[in-house]
């Protein structure tokens, strides 16, 4: 009976913990990830990462995040990540330039990928300006970020150099913006004059359009109406022939009536004139 009461106990169910997502990146993560992406693509002038250059940017994350095997990250995951960032800053962006620059994006990555790839980084590129010598040249590029409150402070991680850098101090990066932002202002009031002149002369080749469709439409009716003239005359031509044909028929029936008339009249005459030179025949 004891057996039986213990094997009827309903066990509770251990609570299943939530499954780890391996494409899970947390902030602090996140934050090292575009630091790491950030220096390697200004190292690049803005140019696209290959395949060893993402597995840098991984192992350099790994250094600082990677303390287990769940939390080690790939070059794939790195590129997919740093895609998924891009998506989001240009809705941002997007919101931000809608509201005239009302409101401030809270996002705390926004900062740091406008200078990297925002309007202003993306802007033709001018000849660089040569750098100052200085004894001894920074290893990375600083790029803003804003730390949110509470979040772990974790060491900057520096990536090998492939080649060596040009010595730069903080008046060159001020110049470097200050001729990047000059250049994106440019671009934009050349795409700007290009657009009206676009557009005016898309509204001038409509009306151009429009002037030679009213023409061939003109020519069409005048056309159609010389071809429906011409059909006129021809149809009231053919009715005054059929007018004719139909008299002379009528004028040839009636002669032929009158002809066959005066025959049998004719006839009847001679009849009589033969009946009566009989009746007047002396008898002998």
């Amino acid at each position: 009976m004891g057996e039986l009461t213990e094997s009827s106990t309903p066990q509770t169910a251990q609570p299943r913990a939530p499954p780890f997502r391996e494409d899970c990146w947390s902030e602090e993560a996140t934050a090292t990830l575009v630091d790491a992406w950030g220096r390697r693509y200004m190292e690049l002038n803005r140019g696209n990462l290959r395949q060893k250059d993402w597995q840098e940017v991984a192992d350099a994350v790994n250094s600082v995040h990677g303390h287990n095997k769940k939390a080690r990250r790939t070059d794939v995951q790195c590129k997919n990540r740093i895609d998924t960032l891009k998506k989001k800053y240009k809705i941002e962006k997007a919101r931000v330039s809608d509201s005239n620059r009302a409101i401030a994006s809270s996002w705390p990555f926004f900062a740091c990928l406008d200078v990297l790839i925002g309007p202003a980084a993306t802007a033709k590129k001018l000849p660089q300006p040569q750098p100052l010598q200085v004894s001894s040249p920074p290893l990375a590029l600083p790029l803003p970020y804003r730390k949110p409150p509470g979040a772990t402070v974790h060491p900057v991680v520096l990536l090998p150099q492939k080649r060596p850098s040009p010595a730069l101090d903080d008046s060159y990066f001020g110049r470097d913006y200050s001729a990047i932002a000059a250049a994106a202002a440019a671009e934009e009031e050349e795409e700007r004059e290009g657009s009206e002149e676009l557009e005016s002369s898309e509204e001038s080749g409509e009306v151009e359009g429009m002037k030679r469709l009213a023409s061939a439409i003109e020519r069409f009716g005048k056309i159609y109406q010389r071809i429906e003239g011409e059909k006129q005359s021809q149809m009231i031509e053919l009715e005054k022939q059929r007018m004719q044909f139909a008299k002379d028929l009528e004028i040839q029936r009636m002669q032929l009536f009158m002809d066959t008339q005066v025959q049998i009249e004719k006839i009847k005459q001679a009849k009589r004139s033969g009946s009566d030179g009989e009746i007047l025949l002396p008898l002998n």
